[in-house]
């Protein structure tokens, strides 16, 4: 059986289902979930994150990070943790920018949070010189200070999707016509959680919200409060959630959602006014975009002292990756960074309260 004949049956004994509920089938399903099954990244995959564009991404991130444990006293033992590694490779760079910084690899507990068997299998061969634990979520990270990166994680937690009709909302979600999925919408009714967005959304219009990312921020937080620390949360989003960006990439190109479930990435811009809100009992940073965090710690600087070894195609494409990190018509304004640390403590460098 396959996931549509799943979600078939599902929907024809149960009724529709939420977008949240679809999204989370065809990432987790344990069977024949897209993250489950599959390396999704890099060429041979479906899509490029920032750290395989280049090492520039990770090594910053990661001396971000050292400075803010050195600027916090460098606590030991801590911490070192990320959400949805990938391949490994935005971990390793870090650990390759900070193995210079005096007492932080003694003192790192390196922990991986990390739902897919084919991503572990290939993060443990990414960092195989290193001794890494995994935890199943944010929940389940020591109570310890903390260090953590979560590059393009949130934007693959499922969302709700909203339609405003009048003073009230139907939400979204997939059922079933002539043996096929398809969208549709439920009856009108108040949504108490969305009666702010009253007085910015026009009828008609969509928001989307994510319920899976508030326990997620608040494990994260309570560890920050409690024990030290920070936190660099990096993704694709805006302030405030509006219109549909539920998308699907497969082969790096955009498909429909349900035309095949199981087989495509599916994400949706991440609402960073959601994230701050759920930032208590840390404080948070300002929303800063992607480029302007990077150029912030020199990435330009380094760019100029990597290109002076290069020439030819390696040359072209080292130029290309740099413009892609940071140019605002690139991934510089479209990716958000936000940090999160104690309120007695600085943002990490390259953020501002």
């Amino acid at each position: 059986m396959s996931l549509r004949d799943h979600l078939i049956a599902r929907i024809s004994s149960q009724g529709p289902i939420t977008i949240a509920d679809y999204m989370a089938e065809a990432l987790l399903h344990p069977e024949h979930g897209y993250y489950t099954t599959r390396d999704p990244l890099g060429r041979a995959g479906d899509f490029t994150t920032a750290p395989e564009i280049s090492q520039m991404f990770g090594e910053l991130v990661g001396l971000s990070l050292a400075q803010s444990w050195l600027d916090q006293g460098a606590p030991a033992p801590f911490t070192l943790a990320e959400l949805g590694p990938g391949r490994g490779t935005l971990m390793a760079d870090i650990l390759r920018a900070t193995a210079r910084v005096p007492g932080f690899h003694a003192a790192a507990r390196i922990t991986l949070v990390e739902a897919s068997p084919a991503l572990r299998a290939t993060q443990r061969e990414t960092l195989k010189a290193y001794d890494i634990q995994y935890a199943d979520s944010a929940d389940a990270l020591p109570d310890a200070p903390l260090w953590l990166v979560a590059n393009e994680f949130f934007d693959a937690l499922p969302v709700r999707q909203f339609q405003r009709d009048g003073t009230g909302w139907r939400e979204r979600n997939v059922g079933m016509r002539d043996g096929a999925l398809c969208l549709g919408l439920s009856p009108v009714g108040p949504q108490t959680s969305l009666e702010q967005r009253l007085d910015d959304t026009e009828n008609g219009q969509m928001v989307e919200t994510c319920p899976a990312a508030r326990p997620v921020l608040s494990a994260i937080a309570e560890r920050l409060a409690a024990h030290g620390g920070a936190a660099l949360i990096i993704d694709y989003g805006d302030w405030r959630s509006l219109g549909d960006t539920l998308q699907a990439v497969q082969d790096h190109n955009p498909v429909d959602p349900l035309a095949d479930p199981g087989q495509a990435d599916l994400t949706a811009h991440v609402d960073f006014e959601a994230l701050c809100m759920a930032a208590d009992p840390a404080a948070h940073s300002r929303v800063t975009p992607q480029g302007v965090f990077l150029e912030r710690l020199g990435i330009t600087a380094r760019a100029q002292a990597l290109a002076a070894k290069l020439d030819g195609p390696a040359l072209d494409a080292h130029i290309a990756a740099h413009r892609r990190l940071t140019h605002p018509d690139e991934m510089g304004n479209l990716f958000k960074v936000l940090g999160l640390f104690p309120n007695h403590a600085a943002p990490p460098p390259g953020l501002e309260r």
